[in-house]
């Protein structure tokens, strides 16, 4: 098994997603930055027809969003639009396309966030809701909770006419592959879980971040957690500080990666507090944060961090992270770092 440092030094150091990661001279009048997951991509096995499919999706998605924010509607209805469709693209390990667990379920989380006063809502384990980040966004506006877990989840869902669907409606070949991969794995001691290769199969995470013409701000993440996972477990992605946060003092910020560590560094909150006490902007904070911090304790994948000066970045530690943003005039879509 490779050492867990080793590990982080032949994945690199943090990487920038986008030359455009700097101050502007002024702020954009809307902004949306969207990403599908980090951590989870093989360019080696990436065929140009499915290179061409996530790069529609990416671009779907900052349709649905840019298409509110051009309206002037709210950063909170972008960040929730763009994330539903790719929660509906079965390319994604969100909703629709969401990994299996140990006992070959899926149990999906998301969390969102306003940034104008702080308000979020966040599910965990829920097994039927259609769109997680619509439950999420739900526990925040119809209940006097922040997290609902489980069946519970589940139950408020109903409750309030969410729509849900059966388990096969988040089942897809690709992901029962996976599973049985990750348990040959598990099963084999002479292989190795941390190969890049091994955790490209494991985890995946989608998430928005926007900037409204108000100039409010909204975060927004869901997940299927990862491949094999056990014992209702639960990643960072629904948890309010670590994968998720917002707020218009600072930025909004949404992560993708090995959750345990994103919990463990409150990533999303760290980046959103260097930028509001030091005075960094997003890009300075999140590559402080995975090159000095999360990296050198083997922490792998990426986030993206969007200020209510539309200061943005999307900077990630592994082969490559689906990412993309819109502003007016302007759109960008890309997978691997060398782009």
């Amino acid at each position: 098994m490779l050492p867990i440092l080793l590990l982080a030094v032949l994945l690199g150091s943090c990487k920038p997603g986008s030359s455009e990661e700097e101050e502007k001279a002024e702020r954009p009048e809307y902004m949306l930055v969207i990403h599908g997951g980090a951590g989870t991509i093989q360019r080696s096995e990436m065929t140009p027809i499915m290179d061409q499919a996530y790069r529609a999706a990416l671009n779907s998605a900052l349709d649905a969003g840019e298409t509110i924010l051009k309206e002037g509607g709210s950063a909170l209805d972008a960040v929730e639009a763009a994330i539903r469709v790719l929660e509906d693209d079965s390319l994604f390990n969100a909703g629709r396309g969401a990994v299996f667990n140990h006992d070959g379920v899926h149990e999906l989380d998301a969390a969102i966030m306003d940034g104008t006063d702080l308000s979020a809502g966040a599910a965990a384990g829920t097994r039927h809701a259609k769109n997680p980040i619509s439950l999420a966004r739900a526990v925040m506006e119809r209940s006097e909770h922040v997290l609902l877990t489980g069946q519970g989840a589940d139950d408020f869902a109903l409750l309030i006419g969410l729509d849900t669907v059966p388990q096969s409606y988040f089942s897809t070949e690709r992901r029962r592959r996976n599973l049985e991969k990750a348990q040959a794995v598990e099963k084999d001691s002479s292989l190795s879980m941390l190969t890049p290769g091994t955790l490209a199969l494991r985890y995946g995470t989608v998430g928005a971040v926007a900037l409204d013409k108000k100039g409010n701000l909204a975060a927004g993440t869901s997940t299927g957690g990862m491949t094999n996972k056990r014992w209702n477990r639960v990643g960072d992605a629904p948890l309010i500080g670590s994968g998720t946060y917002a707020d218009n003092r600072s930025c909004a910020v949404s992560c993708t990666g090995h959750g345990e560590y994103f919990i463990r560094f409150t990533v999303a909150h760290d980046v959103a507090a260097r930028v509001r006490y030091l005075g960094e902007r997003p890009s300075q904070a999140a590559a402080h944060i995975l090159d000095k911090e999360l990296g050198p304790k083997g922490g792998t994948g990426g986030l993206i961090a969007l200020d209510a000066q539309g200061n943005f970045t999307m900077p990630f530690n592994t082969e490559g992270m689906y990412r993309g943003y819109t502003k007016p005039g302007k759109r960008v879509v890309a997978i691997y770092a060398d782009e």
